[in-house]
């Protein structure tokens, strides 16, 4: 079944008031990565406009340390900010994403005696990027939760979200809205695998989700969740 094209802007607009958007792009199989390790190899010209539209009236385009160092993003140069979560500091310091977005980008990291025991380069990268004012760190005790109270307070209000799948993993009981992009490959997936003698708790937490829209086009799917309150 062939569901037209939106019109995007009227499709991604954003609701008033505090709204947290997550994007997701994965296959049919359920991979979010393609043959380049990222997700450029899933995605189509179609999609980057999706995206686009989405940033066009973000105020923040929040991220997990994997995937900026996966994806190599570009200068922001828009008016969203990026925050990216990155309890190691672990980051590409040298990208022009630091120093060349129209925003500082801000860092959600954890405490900074915590940061400087476990990667002492990183931290100190950090602090001097933070010092010449190509990035704000901010320190928090879950940099993953405790950024969308940090982003609430400080005003903040269009936020999204575009992985990677830990980041998701761990904010999905505050999405409000999930943006999910389906591409037409079979790539493969590893299984999670646990060392000797190691057991992992594995958790769920079952969600009531709306499918409120959808459309196609060149065998991708486009479609958006709303959450059931």
């Amino acid at each position: 079944m062939q569901v037209p094209a939106p019109e995007l802007a009227q499709f991604y607009s954003w609701p008033s008031g505090w709204w947290l958007r997550a994007m997701m792009l994965h296959t049919l199989d359920g991979a979010y990565f393609g043959p380049d390790g990222g997700s450029k190899s899933l995605s189509n010209p179609r999609d980057r406009d999706v995206m686009l539209e989405v940033r066009r009236l973000a105020e923040v385009v929040l991220v997990g340390a994997a995937t900026i160092r996966a994806e190599r993003y570009k200068p922001m140069l828009t008016n969203a900010v990026v925050a990216i979560v990155s309890p190691s500091l672990d980051l590409p310091w040298e990208e022009p994403l630091f120093g060349e977005s129209t925003h500082a980008p801000i860092v959600f990291t954890h405490s900074a005696a915590l940061c400087e025991k476990n990667n002492s380069v990183a931290f100190g990268l950090a602090m001097q990027m933070h010092e010449q004012n190509k990035v704000q760190v901010v320190h928090l005790d879950d940099p993953a939760v405790d950024s969308l109270a940090y982003l609430r307070e400080h005003g903040h209000r269009r936020i999204v979200c575009e992985g990677g799948p830990r980041l998701l993993e761990a904010l999905f009981p505050y999405v409000d809205e999930l943006d999910l992009t389906t591409a037409p490959f079979l790539v493969g997936t590893q299984p999670i695998s646990f060392q000797e003698g190691q057991v992992q708790e594995l958790t769920a937490q079952l969600t009531n989700w709306e499918l409120a829209q959808w459309w196609t086009e060149d065998s991708y799917t486009y479609a958006k969740y709303l959450r059931q309150k």
